[in-house]
């Protein structure tokens, strides 16, 4: 009898090394701080963190949108880009909500970015979150 075998292996991480020393950054800034900080101070935080670390960044970095392959006049500011290629959003809320991952998502779409992080720091620990555009193949 012939059973059917599915493949196990797993998908390749977008961005792995990147978004590891990212998320290291966004866990040291956490563990110095804690919880009850506006979100400008954890921005200024990561920023001297990014900078310990070596890690490349934009910080409220203007990118462009588009509709299609039509460039739009609005913009949005990213709290930062890291290594010119990923999104991160920082909040200063005990938790991530969908709202903040459908704004990251629509973010990641509409500007063709692949790969978008998420960090509430208002939990007395770090909650994070990777956001994959799912039109990675596509771009």
């Amino acid at each position: 009898m012939e059973t059917n075998r599915t493949n196990t292996t797993k998908p390749e991480i977008i961005y792995k090394e990147e978004s590891y020393a990212i998320t290291g950054a966004l866990f040291n800034v956490h563990n110095k701080l804690g919880r009850g900080f506006l979100e400008s101070v954890y921005s200024e935080a990561l920023s001297i963190e990014f900078d310990r670390l070596g890690i490349p960044y934009e910080r409220e970095k203007k990118l462009e949108t588009y509709y299609g392959d039509v460039k739009l006049k609005k913009y949005f500011r990213a709290d930062f880009v890291c290594y010119g290629s990923i999104v991160v959003e920082l909040k200063n809320t005990p938790f991530i909500t969908r709202a903040d991952e459908d704004q990251l998502m629509n973010y990641l779409m509409a500007t063709k970015f692949k790969l978008g992080i998420l960090a509430a720091f208002g939990a007395p620990r770090l909650v994070s979150k990777r956001i994959i555009n799912p039109n990675i193949d596509r771009l």
